[in-house]
């Protein structure tokens, strides 16, 4: 199956410089052990759960849902249908994916399959290395998202496991409310994946992705490794 495959890494890396929410420390990284000293190499990491690449726990917006360490693993592995909306989003940072938009994604590409990871492409990856383009640095947050109305029915009617961003979040910027993190996904369990990039590299469907994160006791999140086999 993998020779007929290729592997296509989703993940930023994570360093002193990543894009965080802002009042979030840096990660940091510092170097402990050494082989000219010790005889290998060893750094001791510092970083809050939601850094970098990384997974949401359910239990990260709603009291009593799942920590990172409770989640069913088989959720880890799912087929992906990837909504890129960037050609309509263009440059508004407050855009966001709407009913008809999926309707019209689902007449073109079919229906989002039961059980499957949502991407969302904003196009908002490719504005990762400048931090005014990307989240409005130094002035209210903005950027794309999920509107509520298709999220309502990816999680409802499609029966989606996750939901992933190219984004800083799942809900719009402008979206203090965080009405799909508290109301629509995580109240019914699903798993988020924010700060995604090459998603301009998967199909729309047919590629399956593998959520690679940390197995923290009591998590509300962590930095994931993600990574799809693309056909």
């Amino acid at each position: 199956m993998l020779a007929s495959m290729k592997v296509v890494d989703l993940t930023l890396t994570l360093g002193p410089d990543t894009v965080m929410w802002p009042g979030a420390p840096q990660p940091t990284a510092e170097t402990v052990l050494t082989i000219a000293d010790h005889g290998f190499y060893n750094r001791l990491i510092t970083f809050v759960e939601h850094s970098g690449t990384h997974f949401d726990a359910p239990c990260h917006m709603v009291e009593g849902q799942q920590s990172v360490d409770q989640i069913d693993p088989a959720k880890l592995v799912a087929p992906v249908a990837v909504i890129d909306i960037s050609a309509e989003i263009g440059d508004d940072a407050d855009g966001v994916l709407t009913a008809e938009q999926l309707a019209a994604w689902e007449a073109k590409h079919g229906r989002v399959p039961q059980g499957a990871a949502v991407f969302l492409r904003t196009g908002w990856e490719d504005r990762i290395g400048d931090k005014v383009a990307y989240m409005n640095d130094g002035g209210p947050l903005r950027f794309p998202g999920f509107g509520p109305e298709a999220a309502r029915i990816l999680v409802d009617e499609r029966g989606a496991v996750g939901l992933g961003i190219d984004t800083l979040g799942i809900d719009a910027g402008n979206n203090e409310a965080f009405v799909v993190h508290r109301t629509i996904s995580h109240a019914k369990g699903l798993w988020h994946l924010e700060n995604l990039t090459n998603l301009k590299l998967l199909p729309p469907q047919g590629a399956i992705v593998f959520v690679g994160v940390l197995k923290l006791e009591n998590g509300s999140g962590g930095p994931a490794r993600v990574l799809a086999l693309v056909p």
